[in-house]
Formats: structure tokens, C-alpha cells, sequence
């Protein structure tokens, strides 16, 4: 029941023209007519006014028929304000009942009739409700969406910082431990050349086989850092990964590419050399495949990547699992450049792995 005490802490704005039917609502209420707590208007403009104040109310209740409009243009007008608009009831004597269901359904809080008064202080209850848990949602989606906004910014943040260390350790690892390491080849090779001793010889040559896995392991990790090649083009670069991982796993690797050549930034290029190793990295862990297919286009204006296994496939449980983080960093590397990535497995007969990411006009035409 709709309390004295409740409706005192009420504001309550009432649209009619007609002055009798104002009592009657009043008195449905328990309300005197001084205007405290209820407040009539019976144009459209001095409800415009009204809730253009300050705290103008916290319930509307609207005849259907008013004096040049109907409670649906208060309605509309309404929503046109900024912010979550109050509870708003309609009250009517004539219209029918698909004109109260097309009411309710454009959004009104509740529909009235005014020979049926006596459910007016319910319906106000149940609309004061229903507007403070939508009033909530509204503000808990716009938490989340601030979350997800700060977190996406993070790991944008995050992912530069990244491909930063990499960059500056990719060059350490070139410029100080490789040159260090051809300079002790060199030295090995002089010991060589002029040393007699058979025992010398066979040590110089031993030190020689692994200083040169050390060499081959030094130029692997600054591929895997910041791979040169990556300066030539996304479409040398992918290939590349596709012929190394054949070479490295014996998996039949095939690629293929709309162009020789694809304009891209090298943010988003970047995105998609990584999306790559990353997924091959995941074939070779997980598929037990014998084939692979990696296909690279950028028709209308997108860039788009996939990476197709004949493997096991993942499951839907897999892929939530922590073992899986790294395909789920994917889609979050991908939003750092307006991005998606899609995973998709067809149960048992390979996975599927498609990044996407909008080219700008002036990239493609170039």
C-alpha cells in the first residue's frame, strides 16, 4: 500500500486539463489539493518547463487526452531530456486496450483507468520500483563499461610497453651478446688455424659447434623479439613464419595472399604477426594436426587473417581454461587496433582462428 508517510516524500507532477479529474486523483492518493506534494499542469509547454527545474519530479501522471496533445507527445518529450526519466502512468477513460498496450510498449511505467483509481497508488509503487532497479542497471552497465574501457586501455598500455622491452632487448641481444659471440668465433677460428696440438684442435672445434647453436639461438630469440623481416611486409613476414614452422615441426603449412604487398599500419601489422606466431605456437602445443592453411587478404577495407588446422580442435572447456591465455590475449591485442578475433571449432576436425581489423581508406587506396 501506497503509505501517507510514502507519498509525502513524494513530488508528483499530474498532466490534466480537467480540474475534477485532478481531485480525483488527489483523493485516490489521500492527498490534500494544495499543490505540496502534487502538481498540476495542463499544457505541454509548462511540463517542458517544469521538468527543466531542478528536481522536478519523481513520478508523471499524464491524462491520455490533454488539451492539443495526447500523454504519448509528453511522453516522447520526455525522453528527449537527458538523464533516466521518472515513472510515467497514464490515466484514461476511452482508450482502448491496444492503445494501452502500444503505450506500455513504447515504455511507459503503467496504464490507468480513470474509473479504476483505486490502482493508481499500486501502480505508482510498482513503477518507483521498477525505475530505481533500472535506474541501478543503468549505472551498473555504465560501471562495466568504464571497466572494460579502463581495462582495455591498460592492456593497450601494456602491450606497447611489451613490444617496447622486446625491441630493446631484440637489440642487446643483435649488438652486444651476437657481436660478442662473432668476435669469440673469430678468436676460435685463429686458435684454429695456428694451433698444432691434435687435442687443441679437437677443443677449438667442439667450442666452435656451440658457440655456432649459440648464434643460431641468439638470432632466434631476436626474431622471436622483433623479427626484421617484419620491415619487408606483413605478407613476407606471415610466409616466413609459415615456412619456419613447417620447417620446425615437419606440419604442412600452406599460405596464401590476395596480394604480394598489403598496406597496413605497422600497429596493425604488428597485431597480425603476432596473432600468427601465437596460433602457431598453439598449433604445434595442442592440434596433433597434419596440415595447416594461413590465408591473408584485405578486401573491402579490412585486414584479415586466417589460421586453419585439421587438428582435434578446442573445446568450448579449453578454451576457458588459464592454459589458454594466450588466444585470449589475441582478442585483446586485436581491440588495441579497433580489431576482433573469432575462434571457432568444429568439433574434432580443426580450429579456426580469424583476426579482423578495419583498414582506413587512405591506407587501402595507397
Amino acid at each position: 500500500m501506497l503509505t501517507a508517510h510514502f507519498v509525502r516524500q513524494l513530488r508528483i507532477l499530474h498532466i490534466e486539463p480537467s480540474e475534477t479529474d485532478h481531485h480525483h486523483v488527489c483523493d485516490a492518493l489521500g492527498l490534500d489539493r494544495s499543490g505540496e506534494v502534487i502538481t498540476r499542469v495542463e499544457t505541454l509547454a509548462a511540463f517542458r518547463q517544469r521538468m527543466t527545474q531542478p528536481q522536478p519530479c519523481n513520478v508523471v501522471v499524464c491524462a491520455y487526452h490533454c488539451a492539443g496533445f495526447t500523454a504519448m507527445d509528453a511522453w516522447d518529450e520526455l525522453l528527449s531530456l537527458p538523464g533516466v526519466p521518472p515513472p510515467f502512468i497514464v490515466l484514461s477513460r476511452s482508450v482502448s486496450e491496444a492503445g494501452a498496450i502500444d503505450a506500455v510498449r513504447r515504455g511507459v511505467s503503467d496504464f490507468v483507468r480513470k474509473d479504476a483509481l483505486e490502482r493508481l497508488p499500486r501502480a505508482i509503487v510498482r513503477a518507483l520500483d521498477v525505475n530505481r532497479m533500472r535506474a541501478a542497471k543503468e549505472d551498473s552497465q555504465a560501471e562495466l563499461a568504464g571497466s572494460m574501457r579502463r581495462s582495455s586501455e591498460l592492456n593497450e598500455y601494456l602491450q606497447s610497453c611489451i613490444e617496447e622491452e622486446r625491441q630493446s632487448i631484440a637489440r642487446e641481444v643483435h649488438d652486444d651478446i651476437g657481436g660478442s659471440l662473432a668476435a669469440l668465433k673469430f678468436d676460435l677460428a685463429w686458435i684454429g688455424r695456428h694451433a698444432r696440438d691434435p687435442a687443441v684442435l679437437d677443443h677449438v672445434n667442439a667450442a666452435t659447434e656451440t658457440l655456432q647453436h649459440a648464434i643460431g639461438a641468439s638470432q632466434r630469440i631476436v626474431q622471436d623479439l622483433r623479427p626484421p623481416i617484419l620491415d619487408q611486409g606483413i605478407v613476407a613476414a606471415v610466409d616466413w613464419l609459415a615456412a619456419a614452422f613447417e620447417r620446425r615441426t615437419g606440419v604442412k603449412t600452406a599460405f596464401t595472399a590476395t596480394q604480394e604487398t598489403i598496406a597496413a599500419p605497422d600497429a596493425v601489422q604488428l597485431v597480425a604477426y603476432r596473432t600468427a606466431q601465437e596460433a602457431l605456437t598453439n598449433i604445434a602445443k595442442h592440434a596433433d594436426c597434419s596440415e595447416v592453411r594461413i590465408d591473408l587478404s584485405d578486401g573491402e577495407n579490412v585486414l584479415t587473417l586466417e589460421i586453419t588446422d585439421n587438428g582435434r580442435g578446442l573445446t568450448r572447456a579449453e578454451l576457458d581454461k588459464p592454459k589458454t591465455f594466450g588466444l585470449k590475449g589475441l582478442g585483446e591485442r586485436a581491440r588495441t587496433v579497433d580489431g576482433w578475433l573469432d575462434i571457432s571449432n568444429q568439433g574434432g576436425v580443426g580450429t579456426s582462428i580469424i583476426l579482423s581489423v578495419p583498414l582506413g581508406e587512405k591506407v587501402q587506396e595507397s
